[in-house]
């Protein structure tokens, strides 16, 4: 059972993680770069996270990835960029980590997959991770779509 959401706070999936968590009324935070800079401008104050003392974008990814039980890495596709970096954290850091490719699998073949996972890996601190919504305009809300699925009781 999921009792944290954490994500690294930017545009697509990252902010996907956070809303959910927010409109779920489930604990969330995370780790952001230092001036709390995203995509779109200012990662918005109203998103509760921890800003690091560094601008550079892969140490708050690194420390989302160790701060949580788990990372879910959400994609429509392979994985590039900062999502390719978070994978490589996982493993570097023998982190379970679960690359879902909705280009590759349903919604509910999704759910099922990660709820095998959550569970195998007793995740409780979720990292929600994946494109920035400037790579992948859908990821936003096939993100929200997803952990929808998966939290429906």
């Amino acid at each position: 059972m999921i009792t944290k959401i954490i994500s690294g706070g930017q545009t697509g999936a990252d902010r996907a993680g956070l809303d959910f968590a927010i409109q779920q009324s489930l604990p969330y935070g995370g780790w952001v770069p230092k001036g709390r800079k995203s995509e779109d401008g200012t990662i918005p104050e109203a998103y509760q996270l921890q800003e690091m003392p560094t601008s550079d974008y892969s140490r708050r990814t690194e420390k989302n990835v160790l701060d949580s039980d788990g990372t879910l890495i959400v994609s429509h596709g392979m994985l590039t960029g900062g999502s390719a970096m978070t994978e490589f954290y996982a493993e570097q850091h023998q982190k379970p980590c679960l690359h879902i490719d909705l280009d590759q699998m349903s919604i509910e073949e999704a759910t099922l997959r990660i709820k095998a996972w959550l569970e195998k890996h007793s995740i409780r601190i979720l990292n929600v991770a994946g494109p920035r919504a400037g790579k992948d305009p859908k990821i936003y809300p096939s993100t929200i779509k997803l952990l929808e699925a998966l939290f429906k009781r």
